[in-house]
């Protein structure tokens, strides 16, 4: 038989995981295999990009939308158990599949947020919740692809992010902040100390020469958390006479009183989202797996030819 698609592959990584013991990624392939009587040849097949076979990308994939509706989580990284709601979707007998993850909020909101709708004309989207683009153009296609990778990289790269300690957290931001160009001229970036930082945890430079500082906060809470305006209250009255910038920085979000004080005081927020997206932009915390190279006509060499 051919190699399951993604969404095919649910019940199937819902069932391994059904004794409820916490298994890797590693363990899942084989026997899901086994289940589909997939052939030697068909384990083997390689992706386009040959770094993994198919049927393991397919049970990755699967293993994220599951994760996503809640069906399944994971514990440590790489390693994956079935949680109640999964439990429950197999005892109920329903097929499961994109519709039935699109009865969950958290699957609902990560396909949505993972495509642009900004193109009315778009009459089909290529997120999970809606099936394929039948209308999409390759270049739309493949710019929708891209979208949905860099957005379950933001949302791993958040996962990393929380399982740092909140000492770790502030030293990462201003690496971060390095990263991006700002700090001395060495590249150093100086870090408060952990107590009695009066609510600065870091100073960078604006430029490279020192003649301007940025006084910054790193709140390291929970993604569910909103920083509300107190906490950018405070924070402006510990850079008040400092003659700095300031910027917040959070793992989570800001409250709408939140950031319409911090306009007013031009305060610079940096909520969860925008960290993972300053990262990959910058190059940080990750890795390039692939370059696809996307080419069109070089129409200045043809038209050099129209004269001859």
């Amino acid at each position: 038989m051919t190699i399951p698609k993604y969404d095919d592959l649910y019940e199937a990584v819902l069932t391994f995981l059904s004794d409820g013991n916490e298994h890797s990624s590693n363990e899942m392939t084989g026997p899901i295999a086994d289940v589909f009587n997939l052939t030697p040849e068909e384990r083997s097949e390689q992706l386009p990009s040959q770094r993994q076979t198919t049927i393991a990308n397919r049970i990755g994939w699967a293993r994220t939308y599951l994760k996503k509706a809640g069906l399944i989580s994971s514990p440590r990284r790489g390693v994956f158990v079935i949680t109640d709601l999964g439990t429950a979707a197999l005892a109920s007998g329903a097929k499961i599949d994109n519709s039935y993850l699109n009865q969950f909020d958290s699957f609902k909101l990560f396909s949505d947020r993972s495509f642009d709708h900004s193109d009315k004309t778009q009459t089909h989207s290529a997120s999970p919740s809606t099936g394929s683009a039948s209308e999409s153009t390759p270049d739309e296609t493949l710019g929708k692809a891209l979208q949905l990778i860099n957005k379950q990289l933001a949302d791993d790269l958040l996962d990393e992010i929380m399982k740092l300690s909140d000492k770790a957290f502030e030293r990462f931001v201003l690496d971060l902040m390095n990263a991006m160009g700002y700090g001395a001229v060495d590249g150093a970036a100086e870090q408060t100390p952990y107590s009695g930082d009066e609510g600065i945890d870091g100073i960078i430079m604006e430029d490279k020469l020192g003649f301007n500082l940025i006084y910054v906060q790193a709140k390291h809470y929970s993604p569910d958390h909103s920083v509300g305006r107190p906490e950018i209250q405070a924070f402006v009255g510990a850079i008040a006479g400092r003659n700095g910038k300031g910027l917040f920085v959070t793992t989570s979000k800001f409250s709408k009183p939140a950031c319409d004080y911090a306009n007013h005081q031009h305060i610079v927020l940096i909520d969860g989202e925008k960290l993972t997206q300053l990262m990959i932009e910058h190059g940080f915390g990750v890795s390039t797996r692939k370059v696809y190279k996307v080419q069109s006509i070089d129409t200045d060499l043809f038209n050099s030819y129209c004269d001859i």
